[in-house]
Parts: C-alpha cells; sequence; structure tokens
C-alpha cells in the first residue's frame, strides 16, 4: 500500500504541474514576485483536493490524523493562529457566558482574553514561588480541589504546565480531583509540545487525563511559528460546540505554507523524534556536567528544589533558567554580555536570572557555546553585598490585589488614561504583564495598589518589557 503523501509535498507536486491559478492568493505563485516568490509556490487556498481546515474530510484530515496518532489524543486539531486561538476555543468550548471558571494565576492572557469575550467569572489559584529562582512553583492537586469545594459553580479549571519555565504540575493529580467534581480540565501546554513523544520527555498532559490540551509546535520543536494543536480527549466537552469556536476564532482562509509545516514537524518526529530527543538528553547531561563548577552562576534543576516544600512534579530539560541571584549581576545585564560579547540570543531576561529554550533541533555546539560563555562569565562575577530581600515580579504576580468587578465588565465599560502614580485605589481596565510570558500582574477589574505600583515601575527602570504602560508611564482605568 503506498503511503499518504504529505502535505508539503502534495503542494510542491502541484506547484510543478501546469495548473494555471485563476484564484487567489494573489500573489499567482509567479516567480517574478520578488524576494518571498520562492514561498509563494506552495502557498494556495482551498482548492479541488487540497481539502478545507473547517471541515475537513481528505488531505487535511489526513495531516490531523497523523499528528493524532503521535499524541494519542482522542481528536486533534490545526490550529493556524497559534496556542493562543486553541487556548481561547478550549476555554470557550467548556464554559457557557456567566459561568465561572478556575484559572491558575500564571496562565496565558489569551485565557483571560477568553474569560473576556465570553463573560465569565474568573476565579484564582495563585502559585507559590521557588524562591531560590524567583519563578513560579506548580499547581496542587489539593489545592485546585479546595478551590473547587470553595467555588462549587466553577464549570472548568485551567493550569499551564509546563510553566514558560519549565515547571511541571502534577496533571494526573489535578485530573482526577477536577474529574472527581464533575469538572473539565483544560491544560495549556503550549510550551511542552515535546512531552509524550519519547522516554527521554515527560509524560504529556495527554496522557495524564485532561479534556483538552493546547500545545504550540512551534515554541519547542521544527515548526513555522504561529503553528500549533489543539486536543480533545473523552466525552465532557461538545466536540461540536468546539469545532464552532474553531471556526470562529480562526481565519477561513488558513494558510497552506503553516499547515504543511505542521504536517512536516509530525512526519520529521516520526522519523526522527527517538534519536534526537535521545540525543538532546545527552547534550544536557553534558551541559549540566560542565556547568556544575560554576561559584555564582545556577543552573534550576529539579534535583535543586526536589528536597523542599514545592507543588512542582518535574522540570522541562529544554528550559534553562541561568540565575544570577545573590550577585553583582542582574538578568538584564547577562542577557545583554550574552548577546552582545558571545552572540548568544536568549529567550527572555528577567530581574534575576535568563532563559534558554533548547529544543532537539540544537546541536552540540549550541549547548557547548552556552556552557563556555557562562563559565567565562562566571570568573567575573561577584557576590552581592545587597540586601536579597527585595521583592520580585513573580511575587508581586502571586499576590492577590483585591477586584472591583468582572475582567469583562471593566474591559467593555468607559475607560480612562491616568499616569501609573496616580492609580492607587482605581480598578484597571486593561492588562498589566511582563512579556514574556504574557501572564498578567494586573487584569481588567483590579484595584492597583501602592506595593503593585512601584514593582511596575521597578521593572520599568530595570528595562523589562512591561505590557499595558504606555512610554509616557500611563495606564487605562474604569472611568469613574
Amino acid at each position: 500500500m503506498t503511503a499518504a503523501k504529505s502535505l508539503y509535498q502534495a503542494l510542491s507536486d502541484y506547484a510543478a504541474s501546469d495548473f494555471y491559478p485563476y484564484h487567489m492568493p494573489g500573489h499567482k505563485r509567479n516567480p517574478a514576485g520578488g524576494e518571498m516568490a520562492d514561498y509563494h509556490r506552495i502557498d494556495v487556498t482551498e482548492i479541488d483536493g487540497f481539502d478545507n481546515l473547517h471541515q475537513a474530510e481528505g488531505i487535511l484530515k489526513e495531516a490531523q490524523l497523523r499528528a493524532n496518532r503521535l499524541y494519542g489524543a482522542d481528536e486533534t486539531f490545526f490550529m493556524v493562529n497559534g496556542g493562543s486561538g486553541g487556548a481561547m476555543a478550549a476555554v470557550m468550548a467548556a464554559t457557557d457566558p456567566m459561568d465561572e471558571i478556575l484559572i491558575a494565576r500564571n496562565c496565558h492572557k489569551s485565557i483571560y482574553h477568553a474569560v473576556i469575550l465570553q463573560g465569565l467569572i474568573a476565579r484564582y489559584y495563585y502559585p507559590k514561588m521557588i524562591s531560590e529562582y524567583d519563578i513560579c512553583d506548580g499547581v496542587s492537586a489539593d489545592g485546585i480541589g479546595a478551590l473547587l469545594d470553595t467555588y462549587p459553580e466553577v464549570k472548568a479549571v485551567v493550569v499551564t504546565s509546563p510553566t514558560y519555565e519549565g515547571v511541571l504540575s502534577d496533571i494526573p493529580g489535578i485530573a482526577a480531583v477536577v474529574h472527581e467534581r464533575g469538572k473539565i480540565l483544560i491544560v495549556d501546554e503550549a510550551h511542552g509540545s515535546h512531552f509524550g513523544l519519547s522516554s527521554h520527555m515527560p509524560q504529556g498532559a495527554i496522557a495524564g487525563g485532561a479534556d483538552l490540551v493546547i500545545h504550540s509546535l512551534h515554541k519547542t520543536l521544527p515548526a513555522m511559528t504561529q503553528t500549533a494543536l489543539l486536543h480533545v480527549n473523552g466525552d465532557r466537552v461538545d466536540r461540536e460546540k468546539l469545532k464552532g469556536y474553531l471556526c470562529m476564532l480562526q481565519t477561513s482562509s488558513p494558510s497552506y505554507v503553516l499547515m504543511a509545516s505542521m504536517d512536516f514537524c509530525m512526519k520529521f518526529l516520526e522519523e526522527q523524534g527517538q534519536e534526537r530527543f535521545a540525543a538532546m538528553r545527552g547534550h544536557y547531561e553534558s551541559f549540566c556536567e560542565k556547568t556544575e563548577s560554576l561559584r555564582h552562576i545556577r543552573i534550576g534543576k529539579m534535583t535543586k528544589v526536589s528536597q523542599k516544600r514545592h507543588a512542582l512534579k518535574g522540570w522541562d530539560l529544554g528550559k534553562l533558567v541561568i540565575s544570577v541571584k545573590g550577585t553583582n549581576m542582574s538578568g538584564k545585564e547577562l542577557d545583554d554580555i550574552l548577546r552582545d560579547t558571545y552572540h548568544l540570543e536568549m529567550e527572555m531576561a528577567s530581574e534575576t536570572y535568563v532563559l534558554a529554550i533548547m529544543t532537539l533541533m540544537d546541536e552540540a555546539a549550541g549547548w557547548q557555546r552556552l556552557a563556555d560563555a557562562l563559565c567565562e562569565i562566571d570568573g567575573r562575577i561577584e557576590e552581592s553585598t545587597e540586601d536579597e530581600g527585595a521583592a520580585s515580579v513573580k511575587k508581586v504576580v502571586g499576590s492577590p490585589l483585591k477586584s472591583r468587578m468582572p475582567l469583562a465588565r471593566a474591559f467593555h465599560g468607559e475607560w480612562e488614561t491616568i499616569p501609573l502614580g496616580e492609580a492607587a485605589g482605581r480598578a484597571a481596565a486593561g492588562f498589566i504583564n511582563l512579556y514574556p510570558p504574557g501572564s498578567p500582574i494586573v487584569a481588567p477589574g483590579e484595584i492597583l495598589d501602592e506595593p503593585v505600583i512601584e514593582r511596575i515601575e521597578e521593572c520599568r527602570r530595570a528595562g523589562l518589557n512591561i505590557q499595558g504602560v504606555s512610554g509616557q508611564g500611563e495606564i487605562v482605568v474604569v472611568a469613574l
């Protein structure tokens, strides 16, 4: 039996044929189209033989089934507007307008956007801190259970695992307490699309019992930016309702280039995934050996925090939290040195650490360059003489703010713009967050107080990327 063509192969064959396009896109696959012409050749629309993402019955259905076989969910959908679109569809399919939803406070802003669009009442789980690295801990199953008992009207629960920094929560345990109470569990596993694909990687949320799981392929796998998957398990989620939201939230003209990238990624993982994940594990272990002698810089590892009382159940080896806490160097300064001196571009910089993302596509040389650079920099660092008790941004994120009104009411109400320094006691009308990762410091409807205002100002002075505050230091608040 001949194996079915991949979407990329089918597009390439069509581009090489003599079919002339009397249809969109407007570039007409004309090689005279300039510097982007090579990409145009496989950029088509829903012509005969190429299916329709919103009612897949042919080649796109086959491509989604290939992804589904790899991950083992009951059903898998391609997403062409990133994991954000999948997260929003998941939340909206699991709820009805005005329902209550329980959200881990460090969830991505797309979850909050769905709360606003659906007019939901948000209840929050506030993760504790892993103080060694100034990052959020995992989510506790017992904590989720207690909150569901406090708020029995909650319809769905959303947690992020792994977190942006790679911290894993006890998904099987959380699924058990959620399902015992008849609720739906949504896991934003955007940064864990490589989970469950190899014995060298952690078990994923699909196997862990989640009802809806979001994967951003482009974050950790060889796929183009904006590609993602949404998986659904069991019968707790209305599949037709979910499909309706997918049609509503995704473009009616999905990019075949992006969909071909997703299908190629699945084929690549089938053929080379096991070998490359094994190599990644080896590279990580070698990196840890080479950086073991660092005196001041610390690399976040599960073994360094597992003896303490934390909720995390694992740490993604692809997320390197490189901490300079307790030294005379800030995370931003380390980031600048790595970029300017060593030409190493980090994923993000926080006050006390930088984050590097490593994947199965990183070769030994990439790991080696980073290890060598850190060893050289470590020799020039000194311990800090300043008080280490200063608050961190994540501690502010972990501190509940009082809410004056639901998110949707604040967001859709009348706004006014005022200086951040004059906002104490006012209810925010928009989000204020560090980006990345995009989880809110302040959400619409919450009352700003002096500590959170000062912390936001500290972030601005440190040069961190704060969204929701203008260059002139102004924010939007609910009008009086």
